[in-house]
């Protein structure tokens, strides 16, 4: 399989205020091209542009071609589950809505601490576990938003996932509220293959500050800033493949063209991408060093470091919609106090090396995120 999968979930749309307004018959063009160049991988979920893009597989993809020409992943929306019944009620309707008498690899959405629990609660792993059994699922396994900590956990616990879904792209690699390394690192020491998700960081890296893009265009000039984010992702062993959300024709023929004869990373690329992520980080909005002693004495364990991690992302990637920070946000802030929750008293900053204020810093945390 090559390692470049599509993403369905940045579809072109005809009215770019209504995500179920897909442009079906420019997708259906983006498929045929991307099968014509000999990949194979696509991923949908149950909830992507407001519930139709499982619909869209079906007109675009698996009415037009061969059952066995392609690989299609979607996934089990653990947030909306009440009760045990709904995985079978939403299981039967994707079955339905994609066409397709199984998938070849089947997830549950979006484990974090709260979804985790509910997926225990429910016992979903059991249930993908079945559906595998009985012939509807060909490999099991879930995405995965959280720290390295409980992924250590879910894994331990739940041998029989063969693959586990991350954020990796070179700008979270060592970034200590995302934790792509260490995620990585834990999914391979526990065997697992890898499938990427927000390789580009949701367009991010393919809009780098001119300094940065000097730096990648200076070593390789007909090359694109996401290709660099994409091979960076896809280099890494153990990584099935990379999934990207293309919106259009352009980027699909972009990605195709570096993707199609994959040369992974040498160690002077490496190099480049450690000085690139150097000068992003030298545009960031609070210049926190991460060096937690703001934490130690905080009356409210608000996790002060990972907030104003989580801030500058948010602030460089500047989204549109859904904002993967705050759902990284929300997942912290179940565990310590929200940034809103701060009493001014100020002992982080009197601990503070930067002399940053952080006070200040947290309120707008608080207006971005809450």
């Amino acid at each position: 399989m090559k390692k470049l999968g599509f993403g369905l979930m940045r579809l072109p749309l005809q009215d770019k205020d209504d995500e179920k307004s897909v442009d079906t018959e420019q997708v259906k063009q983006m498929v045929d091209a991307f099968l014509a160049r000999g990949f194979t991988y696509f991923d949908t979920a149950y909830m992507y542009h407001e519930f139709f893009s499982e619909q869209v597989v079906r007109e675009a993809l698996v009415k037009r071609y061969p059952r066995d020409s392609f690989t299609l992943t979607t996934k089990m929306p653990v947030m909306f589950l009440e009760k045990e019944e709904d995985m079978e009620r939403i299981f039967s309707e994707q079955l339905d809505k994609c066409g397709v008498e199984y998938f070849d690899y089947y997830l549950l959405h979006n484990l974090n601490i709260s979804n985790y629990e509910i997926a225990q609660k429910l016992d979903g792993f059991g249930f993908i576990q079945k559906k595998k059994e009985e012939g509807k699922i060909r490999r099991i396994g879930f995405s995965y938003h959280d720290n390295a900590v409980l992924l250590d956990e879910i894994l331990t616990a739940h041998p029989e996932v063969e693959v586990v879904q991350l954020q990796m792209n070179y700008l979270d690699w060592e970034n200590e509220s995302i934790q792509s390394r260490k995620c990585y690192e834990v999914a391979r020491r526990h065997g697992k293959d890898v499938i990427v998700m927000e390789p580009v960081k949701g367009g991010m890296l393919a809009n780098i500050p001119q300094e940065a893009e000097h730096l990648l265009r200076e070593y390789a000039p007909d090359m694109s800033a996401a290709s660099w984010a994409v091979r960076f992702a896809a280099s890494h062993d153990g990584v099935l493949t990379v999934l990207s959300g293309m919106s259009d024709l352009t980027q699909l023929r972009d990605n195709m063209g570096y993707m199609e004869s994959f040369v992974p990373f040498n160690e002077q690329e490496h190099d480049i991408v450690r000085r690139v992520v150097d000068t992003i980080n030298q545009t960031i909005a609070i210049p926190c060093t991460a060096c937690g002693y703001c934490v130690d004495g905080c009356p409210k364990h608000i996790a002060i470091p990972t907030y104003f991690a989580l801030y500058n992302l948010e602030k460089q990637a500047n989204p549109e919609g859904f904002s993967v920070q705050g759902a990284y946000y929300e997942n912290y802030a179940q565990r310590h106090g929200k940034a809103s929750d701060c009493i001014d008293c100020k002992n982080c900053e009197k601990q503070c090396p930067q002399h940053l204020a952080i006070v200040q810093g947290l309120r707008d945390v608080a207006k971005v995120f809450e």
